[in-house]
């Protein structure tokens, strides 16, 4: 049973044009609203700022972490601070990029015994530290990920995928923000044609 959102969803039909047309244009594309789309639509000028400085980092061209590994950062913080929204919504879209349909589980429990690359599990090692322990990092956490081909500026994706990652799971959590439906079955099974 999904908990009863703190603070109702606001009319699609109320909102502000400008996100009324991205609400209308990612239920095209995923076939439903994500409920953070509603969820946070309520403040649009938090809701403008927030998928802004989302997208900046989620859709990220010129960097070395691919569209699979910055949700595996998403799924594995997200569980670090038992956010079931973003465990089961950003889970869902790792197993589609990944094609995967067991990774997003074996990372939301222990990254360490996930099937995934060495390389993956460097970059969970540092989000990890980011996501708990920030205020320990020292260049051996930097040396650890420049030994798997992670330069500086890939650390940064990786520490602000993490950090703003931690704002999204508590505004999730304080206002009982429930995953759709449809992400539980997303990448576990075949489309069909």
């Amino acid at each position: 049973m999904n908990p009863t959102p703190r603070y109702p969803f606001p009319d699609i039909n109320a909102l502000p044009e400008d996100i009324q047309a991205k609400v209308l244009e990612v239920q095209a594309k995923a076939g439903f609203v994500p409920n953070v789309f509603l969820a946070l639509a309520r403040r649009p000028a938090e809701w403008r700022a927030f998928f802004a400085y989302h997208d900046a980092l989620m859709l990220k061209e010129d960097s070395a972490l691919t569209k699979g590994d910055r949700e595996m950062i998403v799924t594995a913080t997200s569980a670090a601070n038992g956010c079931l929204y973003c465990v089961v919504a950003h889970g869902a879209i790792l197993r589609i990029y990944e094609k995967k349909p067991l990774v997003a589980d074996q990372v939301a429990v222990n990254y360490r015994k996930a099937d995934i690359t060495a390389r993956q599990r460097a970059m969970l090692d540092f989000a990890m530290k980011v996501c708990l322990h920030s205020h320990e990092l020292n260049d051996d956490d930097f040396t650890a990920l420049h030994s798997h081909g992670f330069n500086d500026e890939d650390a940064w994706d990786i520490a602000a995928i993490t950090a703003f990652f931690g704002l999204s799971n508590r505004m999730a959590s304080f206002s009982n923000m429930a995953p759709n439906p449809e992400f539980y079955l997303m990448g576990r099974v075949p489309k069909q044609k």
